[in-house]
């Protein structure tokens, strides 16, 4: 069943490399709590007396990473056995390596659509990774600092094909009751797609993931929108449940472009850069073909390899550089960006088997086969 979702996903993120357009970050953009409404910011950057985020880390023993726990691939929480998976899990556990142990010194702590860029603010907690898209808005007026791209998204539709029989298209939908969380760009796209094409809708508004859910099994909204990554995890966790009387289809446009990445606090350099390379040295690794089981012996005679392995890189403050190994601390407790998104999406075999979310053919490919996923040389 997952590599018929695959196969589907892999089709539809292709089309985007032809189409120039992608979707948005499903529930996880309302932001009202961030700042008022005359633009002006209500959150505090790090001062440059502040202490680095990195010493703060490292001083307390632990780091508090903000995700979400309802999406199957990114960020989800099993309830039976209480282990977190997901790309954005194991974005943190990469940034835990660094100096901890990624299996005992995380809190995960949730953060909500309406709350993540607040807490981040507040240091409730030390980074965002909650498949937040990165915007000029959050960029500037939230005081956020993003760091790099983790997993490039796009804003796709989820219908009820028995509602709507002969729908191929979103161009179908005419008359749509769609689910969509309010205050939301993803609610924005969505009147914006209608609109420019003359089509009638309803705005079944709901809070979050678990709300539409249920609105959209119930069939109070005939479609149900967000990033296509999430529009794909949850088609298969309504089909794992059993719980819909009807069948389903998503739809092949993308409304929106989304770029999903880690933030940081303004002014938080030193942890930003740390945050921004321990991804870039993950997707360096993959480049290099180093992995979880060989770094340990590869050849350090070898200057790019050497960088990779065994340098700081300027990395760290003044009171905590990292340490040389740094990156080889990564590789073993998550191993590089293929090996990642391999236990993120797929059956974590090696082989990129059984993917719910496919990865060859779009845009989180490496560049080498045409992808966009993509790091800055490490010298």
């Amino acid at each position: 069943m997952k590599q018929i979702y695959a196969l589907m996903l892999m089709l539809m993120m292709a089309s985007v490399a032809f189409t120039g357009c992608v979707s948005d970050d499903s529930d996880d953009k309302t932001d009202t709590t961030d700042s008022t409404n005359d633009g002006t910011d209500t959150t505090d950057p790090v001062g440059a007396d502040t202490q680095s985020t990195l010493d703060v880390v490292l001083d307390r023993g632990s780091l508090k990473c903000g995700i979400k726990t309802s999406q199957f691939g990114m960020g989800y929480l099993d309830s039976d056995t209480g282990a977190y998976s997901g790309l954005d899990v194991e974005y943190c556990r990469a940034i835990a390596a660094i100096g901890l142990d990624p299996d005992k010194n995380i809190d995960y702590i949730v953060a909500s659509a309406g709350d993540r860029f607040q807490k981040l603010a507040d240091k409730e907690i030390d980074v965002l990774i909650r498949t937040t898209t990165w915007t000029t808005s959050r960029d500037a007026d939230l005081n956020a600092d993003f760091a790099g791209i983790n997993f490039y998204d796009g804003q796709g539709m989820l219908v009820n094909t028995g509602a709507f029989t002969d729908a191929d298209s979103i161009l179908d939908l005419n008359g749509a009751a769609v689910c969509t969380t309010t205050g939301t760009t993803t609610e924005g796209n969505l009147a914006d797609y209608f609109t420019a094409n003359n089509l009638e809708y309803t705005v079944v508004g709901v809070a979050n993931d678990a709300a539409a859910k249920i609105k959209f099994v119930n069939e109070e909204c005939t479609a149900w929108t967000g990033d296509m990554s999430n529009m794909v995890a949850q088609q298969y966790g309504i089909n794992q449940d059993g719980n819909a009387s009807f069948s389903m289809g998503i739809m092949p446009e993308l409304l929106s472009k989304e770029p999903l990445g880690a933030a940081t606090r303004d002014n938080d350099d030193d942890w930003n850069d740390v945050v921004q390379w321990v991804w870039f040295g993950m997707l360096t690794a993959e480049e290099m073909e180093v992995t979880s089981a060989n770094y340990g012996s590869q050849n350090l005679s070898n200057p790019s390899y050497n960088r990779l392995l065994n340098s700081t890189l300027g990395l760290g403050t003044e009171t905590n550089p990292l340490a040389p190994t740094w990156m080889q601390s990564v590789l073993e407790h998550v191993g590089n960006y293929y090996e990642a998104y391999d236990r993120a999406f797929c059956d974590g075999s090696g082989a990129m088997a059984n993917c719910l979310v496919d990865r060859a053919g779009t845009m989180n490919a490496p560049y080498w086969e045409g992808g966009l996923q993509y790091a800055p040389p490490m010298r």
